[in-house]
């Protein structure tokens, strides 16, 4: 399998994973969009808590690297690409502004 492949099927499954967390105090559902094409992965809550819908976590993958455009996760998306064998070197925090990439331990772009 090659790299990007590979990346495609970690992030599927973690995101998977997070949308089976049940919410205690309330009817929220997780839900999950991804879209292979254009390497866009959406991890999604839908309820009446304080708004109908939003982004919990949104990833793609960008020349190479799999970028964290959004995460609302408790622990972090991150943290779980690398558990999955992602270096971190292949991980950007896309939602990090661009000169506070260099001071944190992932890619830069």
């Amino acid at each position: 399998m090659d790299r990007i492949e590979q990346y495609r099927e970690i992030i599927e499954k973690v995101l998977t994973e997070h949308a089976q967390i049940p919410y205690s105090y309330s009817t929220i559902e997780n839900r999950v969009a991804f879209d292979r094409k254009r390497d866009q992965y959406l991890l999604l809550y839908l309820g009446w808590e304080k708004e109908r819908h939003g982004v919990i976590a949104h990833l793609e993958i960008i020349n190479g690297k799999i970028w964290i455009q959004e995460d609302n996760t408790e622990d972090g998306i991150a943290t779980d690409r690398e558990a999955a064998g992602i270096a971190k070197n292949e991980i950007v925090l896309g939602f990090r502004h661009p000169k506070i990439r260099p001071y944190t331990e992932y890619a830069v772009a």
